[in-house]
Order: structure tokens, then sequence, then C-alpha cells
């Protein structure tokens, strides 16, 4: 005969388990969805947020629509608790039609570096 206690802790052991691995696979995929970018095609070209912006236009030419944002980048002075300006952050928007078959690409970049990629909906 098995002790009451003994089939009490090898119950919550199973349930902790299957807890501890139901996380583990969700902390698994939280890196998945904070870079969902979506790699798209130009040509023969794969292009992802990896690349340079040079290699972006030189493997897909000019972009279909281009918007341009400059911003200021503020921080707070410790003395006096005042904003002040430190510098800016400029923000482009590239689009990228690609035929009647495919929805446009939207090509984020901000400071020159491709930040991210997305379908125009």
């Amino acid at each position: 005969m098995v002790p009451r206690r003994l089939i009490l802790w090898i119950g919550c052991y199973h349930r902790r388990m299957k807890t501890t691995a139901l996380l583990a696979v969700a902390l698994g995929f939280a890196p998945l969805a904070a870079s969902a970018d979506e790699p798209f095609r130009c040509g023969k070209w794969v292009i992802t947020s990896a690349l340079s912006v040079q290699e972006l236009s030189t493997k897909c030419g000019a972009p279909t629509s281009h918007d341009s944002t400059t911003q200021d980048v503020l921080v707070r002075n410790q003395n006096n608790g005042l904003m002040r300006k430190v510098g800016e952050t400029v923000t482009e928007t590239w689009t990228y039609d690609r035929g009647p078959s495919a929805p446009p690409m939207v090509v984020t970049i901000v400071d020159g570096k491709i930040k991210s990629i997305d379908r125009k909906n």
C-alpha cells in the first residue's frame, strides 16, 4: 500500500513539471514574436532587416514611395527636471509596390538602419 502523502506529492510533481514545460515553450517563442519582420523578394534577392540600407537600395532600387520624419531626442535634466534636446532621430518609411498579385511591403528605417519590414494592408 502506497501512503497517501506520497501520492499527493507525485501528483503535485507532475502538475509542476507540466507548468514548467508549458512556461519554457511559451518563453521559447517570445523572441520570435519580438522580431516579426517579414522578409520579401526583390527579383532574385530575399530582403530582411539584417541588410544595410545600401544593400536594400542596390537590390531593390528606389522605393515606390518614401516618407521621412525627424524627431527630437529629449532627456530629463537631473538638476532641475526640465527636458533638454540631446539629438535627433530620423525615421524613414519606404514602400515597395510588388505588382497586382502581391501586397506592398513597408520598410521602416531608423537612423540609417532597417528597423522593421511589414506587409501593407
